[in-house]
């Protein structure tokens, strides 16, 4: 290589955005990040410290019991860790971050935010055109939070999953980049496949019911929520699009061939952490106090919630297999 090569190489990477000096769009989106997580913090901070901003009257959240306490400081940390990533995923030291300790976090947001971005809008879509709630219906329900709340909430969500995957893609790409890139290669071992197999059977069978509710069905549904509202609809058909999609990513990673790597690496990150993630917060919910002083969901409702889990939990186990085996000699 001669001298001028030699000025041109380093004029490129000069320009070209690194951990320790990301580029403009970046730190855009670092902001962009930070900012979007002011009003579910703020709000979960003033409910923590008594307030009843956007609480309205009448509402179970006036006099939280300690379940409810817990879970506002929980996910007010949860929310406050998506200023951690945004940090991680552009400042010099966040490249040497331990891999399982970054990833996980990353797929947990993945897995809670991919849902919302996608049903939230469809909802309002839905709304747009006629098919939202009855006005006499919802003022028959019992006061839960006021509308702004709602959608200043899942607007922030909405920007912090679009940041998210904005910063995280440029860090993977320089720090992983050999093992998403390029094509799947060769086919995966037996045991691998039959793990993809289990997990696209799953997800098919959670996808069906999850269907089936979508368009109507009522079938083990509780009584409280036999006949579901459009908004409930688009949430279940993002669930099972979710679950179909981990399924299909388990299966074309096990199966190898020359398809670019990214594309079943995306699908099995993606539904694998919605149904893993969804799975799991729905649960945990269920399992918790109801706000309607009624009983929680049947059982029938609870075994789908663990297909969900289970479902991310092997399109996971096909996922970090395919990884591992890609690290370079």
């Amino acid at each position: 290589m001669n001298t001028r090569e030699v000025q041109s190489s380093g004029v490129a990477d000069a320009r070209r955005p690194s951990p320790s000096r990301p580029g403009a769009g970046r730190r855009i989106l670092r902001a962009v990040a930070v900012v979007a997580t002011v009003p579910y913090v703020g709000l979960k901070a003033a409910w923590l410290a008594g307030s009843h901003l956007g609480i309205p009257e009448g509402s179970v959240l006036r006099e939280p019991g300690p379940f409810f306490v817990a879970a506002n400081s929980v996910t007010l940390a949860m929310d406050a860790c998506v200023i951690l990533l945004a940090l991680v995923l552009t400042r010099p030291w966040g490249i040497r971050v331990p891999g399982w300790l970054l990833t996980v976090p990353v797929f947990a947001a993945t897995g809670l935010l991919t849902p919302i971005v996608i049903a939230f809008p469809g909802q309002l879509v839905v709304r747009a055109l006629g098919f939202g709630p009855d006005p006499a219906v919802e003022a028959a329900r019992e006061p839960f939070l006021d509308s702004w709340v709602f959608m200043l909430v899942y607007t922030g969500f909405i920007v912090q999953g679009l940041a998210l995957a904005g910063l995280f893609v440029p860090y993977a790409r320089e720090r992983w980049g050999r093992r998403w890139q390029g094509e799947t290669g060769k086919r995966l071992p037996p045991s691998t496949g039959v793990v993809a197999a289990a997990a696209a059977a799953v997800g098919l069978a959670v996808a069906a019911v999850y269907g089936y509710w979508t368009f109507g069905g009522s079938a083990g549904l509780g009584a409280g929520t036999a006949a579901l509202s459009a908004d409930r609809s688009v949430v279940t058909a993002v669930d099972a699009i979710c679950a179909l999609t981990a399924g299909a990513g388990a299966l074309l990673l096990a199966r190898g061939g020359t398809i670019p790597a990214r594309w079943p690496l995306g699908l099995a990150w993606i539904g694998g952490a919605a149904t893993l993630s969804w799975g799991a917060w729905v649960t945990i919910a269920a399992l918790g106090p109801q706000l309607d002083g009624g009983e929680g969901p049947p059982a029938a409702t609870l075994l789908i919630y663990a297909g969900q889990m289970i479902t991310g939990l092997l399109a996971g186990a096909v996922l970090i297999r395919f990884l591992t085996g890609r690290r370079p000699a």
